[in-house]
Protein backbone atom coordinates (compact mmCIF):
# COMPACT_ATOMS: atom_id res chain seq x y z
CA UNK A 1 0.00 0.00 0.00
CA UNK A 2 1.05 3.91 -0.96
CA UNK A 3 0.42 6.24 0.76
CA UNK A 4 0.09 9.83 -1.58
CA UNK A 5 0.28 13.32 0.24
CA UNK A 6 -2.32 14.84 1.39
CA UNK A 7 -4.29 17.37 3.60
CA UNK A 8 -2.28 17.75 6.40
CA UNK A 9 1.10 19.05 4.14
CA UNK A 10 -0.80 21.31 2.08
CA UNK A 11 -2.92 23.13 5.22
CA UNK A 12 0.72 22.84 7.12
CA UNK A 13 2.17 25.37 4.32
CA UNK A 14 -0.52 27.40 3.82
CA UNK A 15 1.12 28.55 0.64
CA UNK A 16 2.08 31.76 2.57
CA UNK A 17 -1.57 33.29 1.99
CA UNK A 18 -2.33 33.94 5.70
CA UNK A 19 -4.99 31.38 5.77
CA UNK A 20 -6.19 30.29 9.74
CA UNK A 21 -8.74 29.19 11.00
CA UNK A 22 -9.43 32.29 13.34
CA UNK A 23 -8.93 34.42 10.36
CA UNK A 24 -11.50 32.52 8.39
CA UNK A 25 -14.23 33.07 11.19
CA UNK A 26 -13.70 36.03 11.73
CA UNK A 27 -13.80 37.34 8.22
CA UNK A 28 -17.57 36.14 7.91
CA UNK A 29 -18.74 38.67 9.69
CA UNK A 30 -16.99 41.25 7.38
CA UNK A 31 -18.43 39.50 4.01
CA UNK A 32 -21.57 42.04 3.05
CA UNK A 33 -24.54 40.48 0.63
CA UNK A 34 -25.11 41.35 -2.75
CA UNK A 35 -26.52 45.03 -3.43
CA UNK A 36 -29.79 45.92 -4.08
CA UNK A 37 -29.20 46.01 -7.79
CA UNK A 38 -28.04 42.63 -8.23
CA UNK A 39 -30.46 40.89 -6.04
CA UNK A 40 -33.07 43.32 -8.48
CA UNK A 41 -31.08 41.82 -11.43
CA UNK A 42 -31.29 37.57 -10.22
CA UNK A 43 -35.06 38.46 -9.33
CA UNK A 44 -35.42 39.66 -13.14
CA UNK A 45 -33.60 36.77 -14.20
CA UNK A 46 -35.52 34.22 -12.85
CA UNK A 47 -38.78 35.48 -12.85
CA UNK A 48 -39.96 33.13 -16.06
CA UNK A 49 -38.67 30.30 -14.92
CA UNK A 50 -39.86 27.36 -12.78
CA UNK A 51 -39.11 27.74 -9.29
CA UNK A 52 -36.62 25.08 -7.77
CA UNK A 53 -38.36 22.61 -5.59
CA UNK A 54 -37.08 21.50 -2.26
CA UNK A 55 -34.25 18.82 -2.63
CA UNK A 56 -36.00 15.97 -1.21
CA UNK A 57 -34.16 12.58 -2.25
CA UNK A 58 -37.85 11.24 -3.96
CA UNK A 59 -37.70 9.35 -7.07
CA UNK A 60 -39.34 11.83 -9.53
CA UNK A 61 -36.53 14.13 -9.50
CA UNK A 62 -34.25 11.24 -10.90
CA UNK A 63 -36.33 10.57 -13.81
CA UNK A 64 -33.87 12.29 -16.55
CA UNK A 65 -35.77 15.37 -17.30
CA UNK A 66 -38.65 13.76 -18.89
CA UNK A 67 -40.78 16.96 -19.19
CA UNK A 68 -40.89 18.89 -22.50
CA UNK A 69 -38.83 22.11 -20.78
CA UNK A 70 -36.46 23.43 -23.18
CA UNK A 71 -32.75 22.15 -22.63
CA UNK A 72 -30.78 23.89 -19.78
CA UNK A 73 -28.21 25.12 -22.71
CA UNK A 74 -30.90 27.25 -24.95
CA UNK A 75 -32.52 28.18 -21.00
CA UNK A 76 -29.02 29.95 -20.09
CA UNK A 77 -28.63 31.42 -23.78
CA UNK A 78 -32.51 33.31 -23.41
CA UNK A 79 -31.34 34.40 -19.66
CA UNK A 80 -27.87 36.27 -20.86
CA UNK A 81 -29.94 38.10 -23.62
CA UNK A 82 -32.02 39.94 -20.89
CA UNK A 83 -29.23 41.41 -19.43
CA UNK A 84 -28.77 44.65 -19.82
CA UNK A 85 -32.36 45.50 -20.11
CA UNK A 86 -34.09 47.35 -16.97
CA UNK A 87 -37.21 46.83 -15.20
CA UNK A 88 -38.85 49.53 -17.38
CA UNK A 89 -37.30 48.76 -20.61
CA UNK A 90 -34.28 50.69 -20.69
CA UNK A 91 -30.52 49.75 -21.18
CA UNK A 92 -28.65 49.71 -17.79
CA UNK A 93 -25.18 51.45 -17.50
CA UNK A 94 -22.48 49.42 -16.86
CA UNK A 95 -21.94 50.74 -13.73
CA UNK A 96 -24.89 49.24 -12.34
CA UNK A 97 -23.50 45.69 -12.51
CA UNK A 98 -21.97 45.73 -9.35
CA UNK A 99 -21.44 41.99 -8.84
CA UNK A 100 -20.97 39.62 -6.04
CA UNK A 101 -19.22 40.76 -3.28
CA UNK A 102 -16.13 38.35 -3.31
CA UNK A 103 -18.17 36.11 -6.56
CA UNK A 104 -18.25 37.23 -9.89
CA UNK A 105 -18.09 40.81 -10.87
CA UNK A 106 -19.95 40.16 -14.27
CA UNK A 107 -23.18 39.01 -12.93
CA UNK A 108 -24.64 37.75 -17.09
CA UNK A 109 -21.64 35.31 -17.00
CA UNK A 110 -22.57 33.25 -13.93
CA UNK A 111 -26.17 33.59 -14.10
CA UNK A 112 -27.08 30.97 -11.50
CA UNK A 113 -25.08 32.66 -9.10
CA UNK A 114 -27.71 34.24 -6.38
CA UNK A 115 -28.60 30.36 -6.02
CA UNK A 116 -25.21 29.22 -5.85
CA UNK A 117 -24.25 26.92 -3.12
CA UNK A 118 -20.88 29.60 -2.97
CA UNK A 119 -23.42 32.65 -2.65
CA UNK A 120 -24.57 30.85 0.63
CA UNK A 121 -21.44 30.38 1.92
CA UNK A 122 -19.85 33.82 0.86
CA UNK A 123 -22.68 35.17 3.24
CA UNK A 124 -22.07 32.99 6.14
CA UNK A 125 -24.77 30.01 5.96
CA UNK A 126 -22.92 27.01 5.94
CA UNK A 127 -24.35 24.01 3.96
CA UNK A 128 -23.52 20.29 5.19
CA UNK A 129 -21.79 17.87 3.37
CA UNK A 130 -23.90 16.76 0.51
CA UNK A 131 -25.04 12.74 1.40
CA UNK A 132 -23.56 10.34 -1.26
CA UNK A 133 -24.07 7.20 -2.23
CA UNK A 134 -22.00 4.64 -3.61
CA UNK A 135 -23.54 1.22 -4.53
CA UNK A 136 -19.98 -0.74 -4.98
CA UNK A 137 -20.98 -3.35 -2.40
CA UNK A 138 -24.55 -3.83 -4.42
CA UNK A 139 -22.09 -4.55 -7.53
CA UNK A 140 -20.08 -7.16 -5.39
CA UNK A 141 -23.40 -8.39 -3.86
CA UNK A 142 -24.67 -9.62 -7.46
CA UNK A 143 -21.23 -10.86 -7.97
CA UNK A 144 -20.02 -11.28 -11.76
CA UNK A 145 -22.02 -12.51 -14.47
CA UNK A 146 -22.47 -15.88 -14.83
CA UNK A 147 -20.12 -17.26 -17.35
CA UNK A 148 -22.68 -18.17 -19.90
CA UNK A 149 -23.67 -14.39 -20.59
CA UNK A 150 -19.58 -13.08 -19.70
CA UNK A 151 -19.36 -12.84 -23.31
CA UNK A 152 -22.42 -10.91 -23.65
CA UNK A 153 -21.54 -8.75 -21.12
CA UNK A 154 -18.59 -7.88 -22.69
CA UNK A 155 -19.62 -7.30 -25.53
CA UNK A 156 -21.40 -3.92 -24.36
CA UNK A 157 -18.36 -2.36 -23.17
CA UNK A 158 -19.82 -2.00 -19.80
CA UNK A 159 -17.95 -4.84 -17.85
CA UNK A 160 -14.52 -2.77 -16.61
CA UNK A 161 -17.85 -1.48 -14.56
CA UNK A 162 -17.87 -4.34 -12.16
CA UNK A 163 -14.39 -3.87 -10.70
CA UNK A 164 -13.57 -0.35 -10.07
CA UNK A 165 -16.89 0.96 -8.11
CA UNK A 166 -15.42 2.39 -4.92
CA UNK A 167 -16.59 1.15 -1.49
CA UNK A 168 -16.77 4.25 1.04
CA UNK A 169 -17.38 7.60 -0.27
CA UNK A 170 -15.88 10.89 1.49
CA UNK A 171 -18.62 13.64 1.38
CA UNK A 172 -16.50 16.45 3.17
CA UNK A 173 -13.99 16.01 0.03
CA UNK A 174 -16.53 15.85 -2.55
CA UNK A 175 -18.55 18.99 -1.18
CA UNK A 176 -15.56 21.15 -1.10
CA UNK A 177 -15.29 20.50 -4.90
CA UNK A 178 -18.68 20.63 -5.40
CA UNK A 179 -19.19 24.28 -3.93
CA UNK A 180 -16.73 25.20 -6.76
CA UNK A 181 -18.65 23.75 -9.69
CA UNK A 182 -20.65 25.94 -12.37
CA UNK A 183 -23.10 24.74 -14.66
CA UNK A 184 -22.88 27.47 -17.01
CA UNK A 185 -18.68 26.67 -17.53
CA UNK A 186 -19.18 22.65 -16.90
CA UNK A 187 -15.73 23.25 -14.64
CA UNK A 188 -14.65 23.94 -11.30
CA UNK A 189 -13.15 27.41 -10.34
CA UNK A 190 -9.85 26.89 -8.64
CA UNK A 191 -7.27 29.50 -7.30
CA UNK A 192 -4.98 27.73 -10.63
CA UNK A 193 -7.98 27.94 -13.01
CA UNK A 194 -10.84 25.94 -13.78
CA UNK A 195 -10.59 22.49 -14.47
CA UNK A 196 -13.01 20.03 -15.10
CA UNK A 197 -13.82 16.07 -15.73
CA UNK A 198 -12.71 15.15 -19.45
CA UNK A 199 -13.50 12.19 -21.54
CA UNK A 200 -10.22 11.48 -20.99
CA UNK A 201 -10.13 10.65 -17.45
CA UNK A 202 -13.32 8.85 -17.94
CA UNK A 203 -11.56 6.41 -20.64
CA UNK A 204 -8.71 6.24 -18.13
CA UNK A 205 -10.21 5.78 -14.70
CA UNK A 206 -13.61 3.09 -16.41
CA UNK A 207 -12.03 2.13 -19.55
CA UNK A 208 -15.81 2.63 -21.33
CA UNK A 209 -16.15 3.45 -24.54
CA UNK A 210 -15.84 7.07 -25.50
CA UNK A 211 -16.52 6.97 -29.34
CA UNK A 212 -20.09 5.94 -30.24
CA UNK A 213 -23.90 6.16 -30.47
CA UNK A 214 -25.65 8.50 -27.94
CA UNK A 215 -29.21 6.93 -27.38
CA UNK A 216 -32.26 9.55 -27.92
CA UNK A 217 -34.50 7.19 -26.11
CA UNK A 218 -37.80 9.14 -25.19
CA UNK A 219 -39.32 9.41 -21.72
CA UNK A 220 -41.26 6.47 -20.05
CA UNK A 221 -44.21 6.84 -18.17
CA UNK A 222 -45.34 3.81 -16.17
CA UNK A 223 -47.65 2.02 -18.30
CA UNK A 224 -44.49 1.96 -21.07
CA UNK A 225 -42.08 0.78 -18.36
CA UNK A 226 -44.80 -2.00 -17.31
CA UNK A 227 -44.75 -3.11 -21.15
CA UNK A 228 -40.75 -2.53 -21.75
CA UNK A 229 -40.25 -5.13 -18.31
CA UNK A 230 -42.89 -7.56 -19.76
CA UNK A 231 -41.19 -7.59 -23.21
CA UNK A 232 -37.15 -7.54 -22.86
CA UNK A 233 -37.20 -9.06 -19.22
CA UNK A 234 -39.94 -11.72 -19.55
CA UNK A 235 -41.64 -10.85 -16.12
CA UNK A 236 -45.67 -10.96 -15.55
CA UNK A 237 -47.74 -7.95 -16.62
CA UNK A 238 -48.82 -8.38 -12.88
CA UNK A 239 -45.40 -8.92 -11.56
CA UNK A 240 -43.85 -5.80 -13.50
CA UNK A 241 -47.11 -3.91 -12.64
CA UNK A 242 -46.53 -4.96 -8.71
CA UNK A 243 -42.77 -4.05 -8.79
CA UNK A 244 -43.50 -0.31 -10.60
CA UNK A 245 -45.79 -0.11 -7.85
CA UNK A 246 -43.36 -0.54 -5.36
CA UNK A 247 -40.85 1.56 -6.63
CA UNK A 248 -43.30 4.52 -7.18
CA UNK A 249 -43.06 4.84 -11.02
CA UNK A 250 -41.42 3.69 -14.12
CA UNK A 251 -38.53 2.43 -11.67
CA UNK A 252 -37.28 -0.66 -10.47
CA UNK A 253 -35.83 -1.40 -7.18
CA UNK A 254 -31.60 -2.80 -7.26
CA UNK A 255 -33.24 -5.57 -4.83
CA UNK A 256 -35.86 -7.17 -7.30
CA UNK A 257 -33.53 -7.41 -10.43
CA UNK A 258 -30.85 -8.95 -8.45
CA UNK A 259 -33.52 -11.59 -7.21
CA UNK A 260 -34.75 -11.79 -11.17
CA UNK A 261 -31.66 -12.16 -12.00
CA UNK A 262 -30.71 -15.42 -9.71
CA UNK A 263 -34.24 -16.82 -11.10
CA UNK A 264 -33.53 -16.25 -14.65
CA UNK A 265 -30.49 -17.79 -14.37
CA UNK A 266 -31.70 -21.40 -12.74
CA UNK A 267 -34.11 -21.18 -15.65
CA UNK A 268 -31.42 -20.43 -18.41
CA UNK A 269 -32.78 -17.47 -19.72
CA UNK A 270 -29.33 -15.95 -20.66
CA UNK A 271 -30.58 -13.36 -22.85
CA UNK A 272 -32.97 -12.01 -20.41
CA UNK A 273 -30.74 -12.55 -17.16
CA UNK A 274 -28.20 -10.42 -19.09
CA UNK A 275 -30.31 -7.75 -19.72
CA UNK A 276 -31.38 -7.79 -15.81
CA UNK A 277 -27.89 -8.06 -15.04
CA UNK A 278 -26.80 -5.08 -17.22
CA UNK A 279 -29.36 -2.89 -15.84
CA UNK A 280 -28.52 -3.28 -12.57
CA UNK A 281 -24.89 -2.37 -13.20
CA UNK A 282 -26.00 0.57 -14.82
CA UNK A 283 -28.30 1.34 -11.93
CA UNK A 284 -25.43 1.21 -9.46
CA UNK A 285 -23.32 3.31 -11.28
CA UNK A 286 -23.32 5.16 -14.53
CA UNK A 287 -26.98 5.89 -13.83
CA UNK A 288 -27.04 5.99 -10.42
CA UNK A 289 -29.38 8.57 -8.51
CA UNK A 290 -30.52 9.99 -5.37
CA UNK A 291 -32.85 7.13 -3.87
CA UNK A 292 -29.97 4.76 -3.34
CA UNK A 293 -32.41 1.74 -4.23
CA UNK A 294 -33.74 2.12 -7.36
CA UNK A 295 -32.99 2.44 -11.10
CA UNK A 296 -34.99 3.85 -14.15
CA UNK A 297 -36.56 1.44 -16.55
CA UNK A 298 -35.85 3.72 -19.26
CA UNK A 299 -31.66 2.45 -19.48
CA UNK A 300 -33.40 -1.22 -20.59
CA UNK A 301 -33.85 -0.05 -23.92
CA UNK A 302 -30.50 0.26 -24.64
CA UNK A 303 -29.80 -3.41 -24.13
CA UNK A 304 -32.97 -4.22 -26.62
CA UNK A 305 -30.49 -5.39 -29.10
CA UNK A 306 -26.97 -6.84 -26.89
CA UNK A 307 -25.39 -7.09 -30.17
CA UNK A 308 -25.99 -3.07 -30.95
CA UNK A 309 -25.25 -2.27 -27.10
CA UNK A 310 -21.69 -2.30 -27.54
CA UNK A 311 -21.82 0.71 -30.41
CA UNK A 312 -23.01 3.14 -27.27
CA UNK A 313 -20.54 6.10 -26.20
CA UNK A 314 -21.40 4.71 -23.00
CA UNK A 315 -18.09 6.99 -21.57
CA UNK A 316 -20.00 9.71 -23.00
CA UNK A 317 -23.37 8.67 -21.06
CA UNK A 318 -21.14 8.52 -18.06
CA UNK A 319 -20.06 11.97 -18.09
CA UNK A 320 -23.48 14.20 -19.22
CA UNK A 321 -25.28 12.12 -15.63
CA UNK A 322 -21.76 13.82 -14.16
CA UNK A 323 -22.65 16.83 -15.09
CA UNK A 324 -26.10 17.08 -14.86
CA UNK A 325 -25.83 15.72 -11.32
CA UNK A 326 -22.74 18.19 -10.28
CA UNK A 327 -25.23 20.97 -11.77
CA UNK A 328 -28.10 19.94 -9.48
CA UNK A 329 -25.83 19.73 -6.66
CA UNK A 330 -24.14 23.19 -7.15
CA UNK A 331 -27.42 24.71 -6.02
CA UNK A 332 -27.88 25.81 -2.31
CA UNK A 333 -30.78 24.49 -2.17
CA UNK A 334 -29.83 20.69 -2.49
CA UNK A 335 -28.54 18.46 0.21
CA UNK A 336 -27.22 15.35 -2.31
CA UNK A 337 -25.17 14.49 -5.11
CA UNK A 338 -26.42 11.75 -7.47
CA UNK A 339 -24.65 10.05 -10.17
CA UNK A 340 -21.52 7.87 -10.38
CA UNK A 341 -19.50 9.38 -7.76
CA UNK A 342 -16.72 6.83 -7.86
CA UNK A 343 -15.58 9.28 -11.34
CA UNK A 344 -15.75 12.36 -9.82
CA UNK A 345 -14.04 11.01 -6.65
CA UNK A 346 -10.87 8.97 -8.00
CA UNK A 347 -10.69 12.18 -10.68
CA UNK A 348 -9.90 14.20 -8.03
CA UNK A 349 -7.26 11.32 -6.49
CA UNK A 350 -5.87 11.75 -9.52
CA UNK A 351 -5.30 15.32 -10.40
CA UNK A 352 -5.15 16.42 -6.43
CA UNK A 353 -3.09 14.25 -4.61
CA UNK A 354 -2.20 16.86 -2.07
CA UNK A 355 -5.65 17.90 -1.25
CA UNK A 356 -6.68 13.93 -0.05
CA UNK A 357 -4.26 11.81 1.30
CA UNK A 358 -4.90 8.58 -0.66
CA UNK A 359 -3.71 4.97 -0.86
CA UNK A 360 -3.10 2.60 -4.16
CA UNK A 361 -3.36 -0.65 -4.04
CA UNK A 362 -0.39 -2.88 -3.95
CA UNK A 363 -1.59 -4.71 -6.58
CA UNK A 364 -2.67 -2.55 -9.12
CA UNK A 365 -1.40 -3.18 -12.60
CA UNK A 366 -1.97 -0.71 -15.63
CA UNK A 367 -3.75 -2.86 -17.45
CA UNK A 368 -6.77 -1.97 -14.87
CA UNK A 369 -9.19 0.89 -15.30
CA UNK A 370 -7.04 3.89 -13.06
CA UNK A 371 -10.29 4.01 -10.58
CA UNK A 372 -8.72 0.62 -9.67
CA UNK A 373 -5.99 1.64 -8.68
CA UNK A 374 -6.85 3.20 -5.52
CA UNK A 375 -8.43 1.96 -1.77
CA UNK A 376 -11.50 3.01 -0.10
CA UNK A 377 -12.80 1.12 2.23
CA UNK A 378 -13.64 2.93 5.70
CA UNK A 379 -10.03 2.50 7.34
CA UNK A 380 -8.84 4.78 4.15
CA UNK A 381 -11.61 7.93 4.53
CA UNK A 382 -10.25 10.45 6.74
CA UNK A 383 -13.79 11.77 7.92
CA UNK A 384 -12.62 15.66 7.08
CA UNK A 385 -15.59 18.02 6.90
CA UNK A 386 -16.11 20.04 3.94
CA UNK A 387 -15.01 23.42 5.71
CA UNK A 388 -11.06 22.15 5.62
CA UNK A 389 -11.15 20.61 2.34
CA UNK A 390 -12.24 24.00 1.37
CA UNK A 391 -9.27 25.88 2.72
CA UNK A 392 -6.86 23.38 1.19
CA UNK A 393 -8.10 24.44 -2.24
CA UNK A 394 -8.21 27.78 -1.24
CA UNK A 395 -4.50 27.76 -0.96
CA UNK A 396 -3.98 25.32 -4.11
CA UNK A 397 -0.86 26.26 -6.22
CA UNK A 398 -0.34 25.60 -9.49
CA UNK A 399 2.92 22.66 -8.84
CA UNK A 400 0.35 20.81 -6.18
CA UNK A 401 -1.91 19.58 -9.67
CA UNK A 402 -0.82 16.59 -11.17
CA UNK A 403 -2.46 18.34 -14.98
CA UNK A 404 -1.34 14.64 -16.72
CA UNK A 405 -1.66 11.62 -14.36
CA UNK A 406 -2.71 9.00 -17.20
CA UNK A 407 0.95 9.48 -18.95
CA UNK A 408 1.82 5.95 -17.84
CA UNK A 409 -1.53 4.89 -18.83
CA UNK A 410 -1.75 5.83 -22.53
CA UNK A 411 -0.07 2.61 -23.19
CA UNK A 412 -3.08 0.74 -22.63
CA UNK A 413 -5.97 3.37 -23.12
CA UNK A 414 -3.96 5.58 -25.78
CA UNK A 415 -4.91 9.30 -25.84
CA UNK A 416 -7.08 10.10 -28.96
CA UNK A 417 -8.36 13.46 -30.34
CA UNK A 418 -11.78 12.52 -29.83
CA UNK A 419 -10.49 12.94 -26.29
CA UNK A 420 -10.41 16.44 -26.61
CA UNK A 421 -14.15 16.85 -27.75
CA UNK A 422 -15.15 20.64 -26.93
CA UNK A 423 -19.39 21.13 -27.05
CA UNK A 424 -22.75 19.28 -26.17
CA UNK A 425 -23.12 16.45 -25.84
CA UNK A 426 -26.67 13.94 -24.88
CA UNK A 427 -27.74 11.25 -23.89
CA UNK A 428 -31.50 10.46 -24.38
CA UNK A 429 -33.30 14.23 -22.78
CA UNK A 430 -30.19 15.45 -20.70
CA UNK A 431 -27.87 17.91 -22.82
CA UNK A 432 -24.70 19.65 -21.34
CA UNK A 433 -21.78 21.66 -22.12
CA UNK A 434 -18.59 20.03 -21.95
Amino acid sequence: MVRTRGLGRALGVGRGRGISEDTHEADVSLRRRPTASARKQRVRLREDMTERPEDVPQLHEDVPHVSDATPEMTGVTDAVQTEGVATDGSLRSPAADEGFPGGPRDPPILIDFAEHVAHNIWSGQERLDLKLVSHGRKVDKIGRPAPEIEGLIAGTGLSPLIRCSVITTDPGLISAFVERWHRETSTFHLPVGELTITLDDVASLLHLPITGALHTFEPLVTSDAIGLLTELLEVSHEEATFETRQAGGPHVRLGWLRDLYQSQCRSRLWVVAARTYLLHLVGCTLFANKSSTHVHVVHLEAFRDLAQAGGFAWGAAALVHMYDHLNDASQASTQQLGGYITLLQCWIYEHFPTVHTSFVHDVYHEGSPRACRWLTGKAHMTRIKGALYRRCLDALSVTDVCWMPYGEHWGVRAFDLILSYTGQLRWGQIVVYV
